[in-house]
């Protein structure tokens, strides 16, 4: 047990405030460029987009009673599903910011989804619903993930190469042979230390920083959804949401897939405790309520997941620690700008690293739960699930159904999940070891003998 409390894992409060407050920087940095890039591609507001992140991820941890370790970012599945959107808008006459108040409605509309399938959880219970995401379901789920989202990270550092090399270069130096507070802030320090390398390097341009405001507002009423109640065109209405709401098909399993990395991660079988239909909800109403006020949809972010595995300190009071400073930082422009003058490289090398921690939790998650790919179903799942992921992704980009167009993880996510359930042969079963009521502690349905017999420890403890 002692052992494990060295280790960080669930209580990060014996490192002290001080450590506590960094450890939140780390993830928010973590966090940043990625959720800064949806609006920047968007053209969605940035301080909206870091004030509902902030706001977000504490719902979200009031949803899972404050036991979850995740952050909520913007979510990159939405993005063919807002230039949809702008495209028909434009044929119809609408301006880029008018349609995307459009979008909005539907994206709020998807979260709604979330809430479907959050009852589906709770009245059918995680052994019965979880038939249908087994691990060779989620598994590659992850891997595509993290694969999919490498190829940003390859083309940010691509923007000058020997900057990424050196934030990796750090990461990798204080993660390995770093003590004490420097092993637990390698992201933080990779960031830093070529984002000031660079700056000395003159790699880096200040002026929007400069002329930045100290203080603004980060939400404007003509921005969000309730500005579409104006003079609705209730047409465009529908067309938005039959646009947007089938994405969330794929958001969904991608969040299955995340908290299955997190449960992995923190050796704590958060599938039942608090329970997907907790998780489910908290990542539909933050969804909902960022797209009424005019920021991206939000979701479960890997990128925060990599720093847990790197750093291992699981205490979700860090990751809140984090939303609480993305909604400060929300209030200041100037501050949006600094970050916004990282260098595309620093990003990039940053990122390598975390979506390849993705894609190494969906291999774990393979492993761990002993998937028998000596049984052809099952290599046929997955090696269904990868191809049209990647295949997709790198391809046409997405495929169109009528109106509506869905991404190569959607394609996927879908496949796998129906091919799953009416092939023979399913060999995966929930662990039902300690779910008898019998035994003192939480359930462990679902954990790895190493997570049993570390439970088994925090209950003699």
């Amino acid at each position: 047990m002692e052992e494990a409390k060295q280790e960080g894992i669930y209580d990060a409060s014996s490192l002290g405030k001080g450590k506590m407050m960094v450890l939140g920087f780390q993830h928010m940095f973590a966090m940043f460029g990625a959720t800064v890039l949806v609006p920047l591609i968007t053209g969605l507001p940035i301080s909206a987009t870091l004030l509902f992140a902030g706001i977000g991820t504490l719902i979200f941890h009031l949803c899972t009673k404050w036991m979850v370790p995740a952050f909520l970012g913007s979510s990159f599945a939405f993005l063919g599903g807002y230039a949809s959107v702008v495209e028909m808008g434009g044929a119809l006459g609408y301006t880029a910011p008018v349609a995307l108040t459009y979008a909005c409605v539907g994206v709020a509309c998807a979260g709604i989804m979330y809430f479907i399938l959050s009852a589906l959880f709770y009245f059918y219970g995680v052994r019965k619903t979880m038939r249908f995401f087994p691990p060779v379901v989620t598994g590659p789920i992850i891997i595509s993930i993290g694969l999919i989202l490498s190829a940003s990270a390859i083309n940010n550092a691509q923007s000058c190469w020997w900057i990424a090399i050196l934030a990796i270069a750090i990461i990798v130096v204080a993660n390995v042979f770093g003590k004490g507070m420097i092993k637990i802030i390698p992201i933080l320090l990779g960031v830093l230390g070529s984002y000031l390398v660079a700056a000395c390097a003159g790699k880096v341009d200040f002026t929007p920083m400069k002329e930045a405001a100290w203080f603004g507002l980060p939400v404007q009423f003509e921005n969000t959804a309730f500005a579409v109640l104006k003079n609705p065109d209730w047409s465009f209405v529908w067309t938005a949401i039959i646009a947007i709401v089938p994405i969330s098909f794929a958001t969904m399993i991608e969040h299955i897939g995340d908290i299955c990395a997190i449960t992995s991660t923190c050796r704590r079988n958060y599938l039942e405790n608090p329970g997907l239909h907790r998780t489910l909800l908290g990542d539909g109403l933050a969804t909902m309520i960022a797209a009424l006020f005019g920021a991206p949809a939000n979701t479960t972010y890997g990128e925060n997941t990599g720093v847990l595995n790197l750093t291992r300190v699981y205490d979700p009071k860090v990751v809140r620690i984090a939303a609480f400073l993305a909604i400060l930082f929300s209030f200041s422009p100037k501050f949006a700008q600094l970050i916004y003058c990282m260098p595309t490289a620093t990003v990039g090398g940053v990122s390598l690293v975390l979506y390849g921690m993705i894609s190494a939790v969906g291999v774990r998650n393979l492993v761990e739960n002993k998937v028998n790919f000596q049984n052809n179903r099952n290599v046929l799942v997955a090696a269904l699930i990868l191809v049209l992921a990647i295949g997709i992704q790198y391809g046409p980009g997405s495929v169109a159904i009528g109106k509506v167009s869905l991404s190569g993880l959607a394609i996927a996510a879908i496949a796998g999940i129906v091919l799953n359930a009416i092939l023979p042969g399913k060999d995966f079963k929930l662990d039902a070891e300690y779910t008898s009521g019998k035994t003192a502690g939480p359930n462990t349905e679902g954990f790895t003998e190493e997570m049993k017999q570390y439970r088994r420890h925090k209950d003699q403890d």
